[in-house]
């Protein structure tokens, strides 16, 4: 669900917060302007240009006039084949272990031409995991941007943010801007990171009808959508302490809540729109601030579609927090707010979030991640979607590599043929040992042959048609499990080692070279 922008429960928890405080400072990370070329500074924080993170795509500027800043560019990507799945990544250091909130925005502008009066639909990515979805058409319609948001932990020393083509596009998918910032460790911590991501369904501050709520507010520029029911809002008198808070909202959130004039129970419809089945974090936050009752006499049971969620619930002034982290829904929800019978006070709730909770898809074994990483750097015009992960998501394989099923996923083959790549071929090649073919013919590869001894499974070696130099290292013939060999038309020199000459099950092709003794017939 793209958001506008101008169980029965496993586990449940309660919180109370704590009344220390301490100085809110901008959160750390990084906000990229895709497609903008200099650097710029808007509300006092600095927006880089997206060119150091990304090496694919077009930077293109809307002609739609008033926009902001970071919507009045995008870097668009060139669907060559609308059926070809692509993905294109933005690749950032991180810190491994870290937390981050990754927001991405979109505002298409028509960007794609008049041949395309609504926006492009596709998915993105986050390292090998599908996060959503992108359909901004509805909110373009109205002349909104919109952006998506999900909370993922760092595996490694890079993480990878992607827009991938689908079925389902039929023009350049496109971004206008990706930030990454680090959340505090204590921010959604009950949630299995290693395993599971979250993506942001609803946050709404309940009762607020003015702007967004964000950073200042906000320590970790979380968005706080207002949200209106057809029941009362009341003020608060006094706004508790949140740094304590489980998951630090915003305060602003807490000056004014939905209640009821009467001790009645009250229902929300929200989110307000249908959910698919799934498995889902929510956090619900309370504060009762009124000065108009006794301490401790507002008790509230909760219950969402008509399941208990948690009862008795005793509100004061400190506030509380009570969250699940797996919790099934489906369709539409309904919140109930009920009056404990010890209550002397009505129900009432500040704000909520809800996030779908995310399998991660794995990653690609880090050994051939490097390799491939360093073979990339070899060529000077590597194909341009080698970016993220090599092997996942499974449809979004980089081009020409295929990768093995099963949860320890390595790269089993490696096929670049006639791709017209320039560069040399890095030894790291030797470090994807589960390579059993390689097929790099056609294309203008110079520099020597590397050992490729450690490849024990590799059958295939095509190298033929190229422009490479050196002799043919002797470790080939070592290589028991190899019965193709095909090196003609390339500018070898020296002798074919004997090793290879007659061997049965191996077949060599090496004319077209300058041996100083003939090939094997």
């Amino acid at each position: 669900m793209p958001f506008p922008f101008l169980l029965f429960f496993s586990s449940m928890f309660l919180s109370f917060p704590s009344l220390s405080f301490s100085q809110q400072t901008p959160p750390k990370g990084y906000l990229i302007n895709c497609g903008a070329t200099r650097r710029s500074v808007i509300d006092g924080r600095v927006w880089l240009p997206d060119g150091n993170f990304i090496s694919a795509g077009t930077s293109k500027s809307l002609t739609v006039p008033g926009l902001v800043p970071t919507l009045s560019t995008v870097r668009s990507f060139p669907l060559e084949n609308k059926n070809l799945r692509r993905k294109f990544c933005y690749v950032v250091r991180v810190y491994r272990g870290a937390r981050y909130l990754i927001r991405t925005t979109y505002y298409y502008g028509g960007v794609n031409g008049l041949d395309f009066d609504s926006p492009p639909v596709f998915h993105q990515i986050v390292d090998g995991t599908f996060w959503s979805l992108v359909n901004t058409t509805e909110d373009y319609g109205k002349g909104l941007s919109s952006y998506y948001e999900g909370v993922f932990e760092a595996k490694g020393n890079t993480m990878s943010v992607c827009v991938a083509s689908n079925t389902y596009t039929v023009s350049d998918p496109f971004i206008s801007s990706l930030e990454m910032l680090i959340l505090g460790d204590s921010i959604y911590n009950t949630t299995k990171f290693d395993s599971h991501a979250l993506h942001l369904v609803a946050r709404h501050s309940f009762g607020h009808n003015g702007s967004i709520i964000r950073y200042p507010d906000d320590q970790f520029d979380r968005y706080w959508q207002p949200y209106e029911e057809n029941v009362s809002v009341t003020a608060s008198k006094k706004i508790p302490a949140v740094s304590g808070f489980w998951n630090i909202p915003p305060s602003k959130v807490f000056e004014t809540a939905l209640s009821t004039a009467q001790l009645e129970s009250m229902e929300l419809r929200w989110p307000p729109f249908s959910l698919p089945n799934s498995i889902y974090y929510i956090a619900l936050y309370f504060a009762d601030n009124s000065d108009s009752m006794s301490s401790n006499s507002r008790v509230i049971d909760m219950h969402i579609n008509d399941v208990r969620y948690y009862s008795n619930l005793v509100l004061s002034s400190e506030g509380a927090a009570v969250f699940a982290t797996r919790w099934p829904l489906g369709g539409l929800t309904k919140i109930t707010l009920s009056p404990a019978a010890n209550s002397n006070g009505s129900p009432l709730i500040n704000a909520g979030e809800i996030f779908d909770v995310l399998r991660l898809g794995g990653r690609t074994h880090t050994r051939d991640v490097i390799a491939l990483e360093e073979l990339k750097n070899s060529l000077r015009n590597p194909p341009l979607d080698w970016n993220g992960d090599p092997c996942l998501p499974r449809d979004y394989t980089w081009t020409g590599v295929k990768c093995s099923e099963g949860e320890r996923t390595r790269v089993i083959s490696l096929n670049l043929t006639g791709m017209g790549l320039l560069g040399s071929l890095s030894p790291s090649i030797a470090n994807l040992t589960a390579l059993n073919g390689i097929w790099l013919s056609n294309n203008s590869l110079s520099g020597v042959i590397p050992d490729l001894s450690s490849l024990k499974l590799l059958e295939i070696l095509h190298l033929q048609d190229n422009q490479l130099t050196g002799e043919i290292p002797s470790s080939l013939g070592e290589m028991k499990s190899l019965r193709e060999l095909f090196l003609q038309n390339n500018n070898l020199t020296g002798r074919i080692p004997d090793s290879l000459i007659g061997r049965p099950g191996l077949e060599v092709r090496t004319s077209g070279n300058q041996f100083l003794s003939p090939p094997p017939s």
